[in-house]
């Protein structure tokens, strides 16, 4: 009689109503595991055993998972000051059905070290996630997570005044995963008509990987969704992933607010993995957009340091109206694509950019092997390029690089560029400046590598064009 341990009756507590850490127990975890519980599960509404360890805490206390798997068909909701943390997201599993999920509701909460699947959600919570966070001063670390069709995201980060009126704000993600999903792996979104700026918010060492590869919550499934109906004020994003997913890697909607976003040492790959449309885009029909992003960022208040975009979809970076980019590398955009018959990729996209000063920095970035244009820039004024590498763009309609070529509108610029290679007539494209000074070389034995059409007080002097071999 003395070895069982019946539920709800947590052993440890006989010296402490509420002892700082408790223990609980999956039911295919080892015996010395169960032994050492203060809560053993029997595998069926594990919810129940481990809201129960959560509810007996005191401010500050624990509860801790032990290996294996727990079937939760409801809500596990950690109280204010409180973690809840496994054995690392290899071990314990937290399988969640029947409208089961994590809502992190209150402040100071902690997830630490397991793994979490969601699948069957009803219509009534479809517009959650897996884990949902409404409250500030959150830390969700070393979670890896999937989700079925059902609901919205793996993560969701939302402002929710139903739930929590205060700004939501203080949130940290560190090695948490969203893989191999049918929805968003990581969501911002907001609830309401009041505050809905989402503060301070911060991911390192993060994954977004086939996010939409299992069926599809809606077509415009991401990687990491920082801005939907919410602002979003004071994000950092550093050393992330964003991989083989249906639409943008890393992506802000256009018209929330963005102020103070910084992106460093982030890749992103193979990203925009549905069908380019078939037909011509037409605003009113939803079917013919289309994102296919490595970096989906306009109109907006975005530095990216250090990001690699690679074989994306449509474009690699695409930003807008105060977009700053340093030590940036897009290699094969387009990549996976053939018909470009109505979308045309390109390494870096800016249409439009003129609403700020500087609308677009361009330092020390590089395009290489863009199946369209490396780099093309238009509707745009107060334009920034600085040290811009351009290598063996396949053009369109033999065209490498366009300034001013779609719409004819780029000026008030300064343009300094380095491009080669042999895949098209004309490497740099510049129709219509106007105020825009030109300078750095061209290695092409065409003699139209760089070709300026019209425009008003163009400077090229300092444009040197050379034979490829030279």
């Amino acid at each position: 009689m003395c070895c069982l341990i019946p539920a709800f009756a947590p052993v440890s507590a006989a010296g402490s109503a509420s002892p700082a850490t408790l223990n609980v127990a999956a039911n295919d975890s080892t015996e010395l595991s169960k032994n050492q519980a203060d809560y053993v599960c029997d595998g069926v509404d594990d919810h129940v055993e481990i809201q129960a360890a959560l509810a007996a805490l005191p401010e500050g206390g624990k509860v801790v998972l032990s290996e294996g798997t727990f079937n939760c068909a409801g809500v596990i909701a950690p109280a204010a000051g409180t973690t809840l943390s496994g054995q690392g997201p290899d071990a314990t599993n937290l399988v969640f059905t029947h409208d089961g999920r994590i809502s992190v509701d209150q402040e100071n909460v902690t997830l630490d070290g397991f793994y979490v699947k969601g699948t069957g959600y009803s219509s009534g919570v479809k517009w959650l996630g897996v884990v949902t966070i409404r409250a500030s001063h959150a830390q969700i670390h070393n979670i890896t997570g999937t989700a079925d069709t059902s609901i919205q995201a793996v993560y969701l980060l939302i402002h929710d005044p139903a739930v929590y009126a205060p700004t939501l704000e203080d949130i940290e993600f560190v090695g948490c995963k969203a893989v191999d999903t049918g929805t968003y792996g990581f969501l911002h979104n907001a609830w309401g008509s009041s505050n809905k700026v989402i503060k301070d918010v911060r991911y390192d060492n993060c994954q977004a990987i086939n996010c939409g590869k299992y069926g599809a919550f809606n077509p415009w499934i991401t990687g990491f969704d920082f801005a939907e109906l919410n602002d979003i004020e004071g994000l950092r994003v550093t050393n992330c992933l964003a991989e083989g997913n249906l639409e943008s890697g890393f992506h802000f909607e256009f018209d929330p607010t963005v102020k103070d976003a910084v992106l460093e040492n982030c890749v992103s790959r193979n990203n925009g993995e549905k069908p380019y449309p078939t037909v011509p885009y037409k605003q009113s029909d939803m079917s013919t957009h289309y994102f296919g992003c490595g970096y989906y960022a306009p109109n907006a208040d975005v530095t990216f340091k250090n990001c690699v975009a690679e074989s994306n979809s449509l474009y690699g970076f695409y930003a807008t109206n105060g977009g700053k980019l340093y030590d940036c590398v897009e290699k094969d955009t387009g990549a996976g694509k053939t018909d470009y018959t109505y979308r045309k990729p390109a390494g870096y996209y800016s249409i439009p950019s003129r609403s700020t000063d500087p609308a677009l920095v361009l330092e020390n970035c590089s395009s290489t092997n863009s199946h369209g244009y490396g780099l093309q820039v238009d509707l745009a004024k107060n334009i920034e390029i600085r040290n811009f590498e351009l290598v063996n763009p396949a053009g369109i309609d033999g065209k490498g690089a366009s300034l001013g070529g779609t719409n004819g509108q780029f000026g008030d610029a300064s343009v300094d560029i380095h491009a080669s290679g042999d895949q098209v007539e004309t490497l740099v494209w510049a129709k219509n400046n106007q105020n825009v000074q030109y300078t750095g070389e061209i290695a092409s034995d065409s003699p139209r590598a760089f070709l300026v059409e019209g425009g008003q007080n163009v400077q090229t002097a300092d444009m040197k064009v050379a034979p490829a071999g030279e």
